[in-house]
């Protein structure tokens, strides 16, 4: 067997596949529901329901897109310069801290702010976003300089960040009336994100991710940067050949991915939680990396891409009290998307040859 580029790909081609990928999807997720003895049809209208039949479950899925977007930015961004970033969950908890330390530099002993208040949310925002570049500069640096394998340094520098998260939850940011719990101090009321619906946890950190998106694939297309970075991430040797600074580019993406990381923090914090703790992400920054592949590494198509898996994983909550099926369904159905959207967009290009 081997694969042979195609000479012409129809228009209609991306549709097809696209079609044939979520019916594979949705094959291999019913064969798991009969497997665990329930009823198919049941349980996609209660995953249906539970994403999307009502204004609560919308809010919901909405709510958990949010941080999903800013992640799956993070990894579209520096992977499209090849930057293989899988720091994205320590990126994220290192901009959720940052972003509580500056609120405590920023409030007085009576526990009101010292600034005014839209000076203090500015920089708020700055520490969780500086504080997430910050953890991916240092393996993009090794990498330029050293050529050390990203994708080994950003992993390890997850858990490392946890690690020192631990360390000040359990101490210099430990909130004293949390009876002991490693949970830091509360945001002040002042610099949390508004709500966007009275009674519902989605808040403005919504508005932000998209229209974050929106730049972020304005510059990819229309500026000398966007160029350069998708000059590297075609061919790097070509590019430094065409004149273009290969490693400069490489950390302006870096800084760009690791703060887009560190917002989603600081939008966990100060939208939904008001505080930090070690469970505060189930893996934001991993799943971000499968929502920019299933997005095919753009920023318009990771917020649709987020709101799938954020609706998947909110469905799945539902469908698990209704049907009695496993909430591990969703992970199926995520991960067997992104393979069978992989597949789909290989065999649009290439036609299988059997020798």
């Amino acid at each position: 067997m081997r694969l042979e580029a195609r000479t012409a790909v129809s228009r209609i081609a991306p549709l097809i596949s696209g079609l044939g990928a979520i019916l594979f999807t949705l094959a291999v997720s019913g064969a798991l529901v009969l497997w665990a003895k329930a009823d198919v049809v049941s349980a996609y209208v209660a995953i249906y329901e539970g994403a999307l039949g009502s204004r609560f479950a919308i809010t919901e899925t909405l709510t958990r897109a949010t941080p999903l977007m800013l992640t799956g930015l993070a990894a579209a961004i520096a992977f499209r310069a090849r930057l293989y970033n899988i720091g994205a969950e320590g990126q994220l908890y290192m901009g959720a801290i940052a972003a509580v330390a500056a609120s405590v530099a920023m409030t007085n002993e009576a526990g009101e702010l010292a600034l005014p208040t839209s000076m203090a949310f500015a920089l708020m925002i700055l520490a969780g976003a500086l504080a997430g570049a910050a953890l991916l500069i240092v393996p993009t640096l090794l990498k330029t300089r050293f050529k050390v394998d990203e994708v080994v340094t950003t992993l390890l520098l997850n858990f490392i960040a946890l690690l020192f998260v631990s360390m000040l939850l359990d101490g210099a940011l430990k909130d004293p009336a949390a009876m002991g719990w490693p949970q830091s101090p509360t945001l002040p009321s002042e610099l949390e994100f508004s709500k966007l619906i009275e009674r519902a946890r989605v808040h403005t950190g919504l508005f932000m991710a998209v229209a974050l998106a929106i730049v972020l694939s304005f510059v990819i297309r229309y500026t000398r940067f966007g160029l350069a970075m998708r000059a590297v991430g075609a061919n790097d040797r070509a590019a430094a050949f065409a004149g273009i600074g290969v490693n400069a580019t490489l950390v302006k993406v870096a800084l760009i991915s690791g703060a887009l990381a560190g917002l989603a923090g600081v939008g966990e914090v100060a939208g939904r939680t008001g505080y930090v703790t070690l469970d505060m992400s189930p893996g934001y920054g991993y799943s971000g990396i499968v929502i920019a592949m299933l997005a095919g590494l753009s920023p318009i198509g990771v917020i649709f891409a987020a709101i799938f898996v954020g609706g998947t994983i909110v469905g799945a909550d539902a469908m698990s009290r209704s049907v009695n099926v496993p909430t591990y369904i969703a992970d199926v159905i995520v991960a067997t998307a992104l393979i069978a959207v992989l597949v789909a967009g290989l065999l649009t290009k290439y036609r299988v040859r059997w020798k």
